[in-house]
């Protein structure tokens, strides 16, 4: 006797929409903006210390490194710290772009009209932006690895796996706006 094919159903909580005002998405975008304000927040503050220690004496400034055999004092060039504070901009920054767009699409959401075509603008930005987030991190990550000499591990590729599928899915969703703005499209077209 063949199996018949089960849906998945989600269930269904009183007064909780997925779309629209009062809903879910609205709740979300939301803490989307709080998130915004807090990264835009962080990234003004490392553009300062970025202007702060490009002028700063250096002089006295070293690292604290210590592990099981005890301790080590490092110090800490100019250009090592500068590079440091540039990974933590670039790093905030790319993920508040990332948030700002997650907003633009949470405000069609709430609104009621995810499938505009501007959201699947949205969303492929999302994922190169991500893309690009996630292999600088990687790649900061291998030379802090080679040229620190024992701070840290040097990353795996298989660290990057996660990341991937994490752009795939943000790709992917893409084309679904896209294929549900065309349907829409065609059906205004229809009337």
């Amino acid at each position: 006797m063949p199996l018949s094919p089960r849906r998945l159903v989600m269930p269904k909580l009183p007064g909780l929409r997925a779309l629209g005002p009062g809903s879910v998405s609205s709740l979300l975008k939301t803490a989307l903006d709080v998130a915004y304000a807090v990264l835009i927040l962080l990234t003004g503050l490392g553009v300062v210390l970025l202007i702060t220690v490009a002028f700063i004496p250096m002089d006295q400034l070293a690292l604290n490194v210590t592990d099981d055999a005890g301790g080590a004092q490092i110090p800490l060039p100019r250009s090592h710290a500068l590079f440091g504070v540039g990974a933590f901009i670039g790093y905030f920054a790319g993920f508040a772009l990332i948030l700002r767009n997650l907003r633009r699409v949470f405000r069609t959401l709430t609104l009621g009209d995810p499938f505009q075509p501007e959201n699947v603008t949205r969303l492929r930005q999302i994922g190169w932006i991500l893309a690009t987030v996630t292999g600088g991190v990687w790649v900061g990550q291998m030379l802090i690895s080679r040229l620190g000499r024992g701070i840290m591990d040097e990353p795996s590729p298989f660290n990057l796996v996660t990341p991937a599928f994490s752009v795939l899915v943000v790709f992917v969703l893409a084309e679904v706006f896209r294929e549900g703005a065309r349907l829409r499209r065609e059906s205004e077209l229809t009337i």
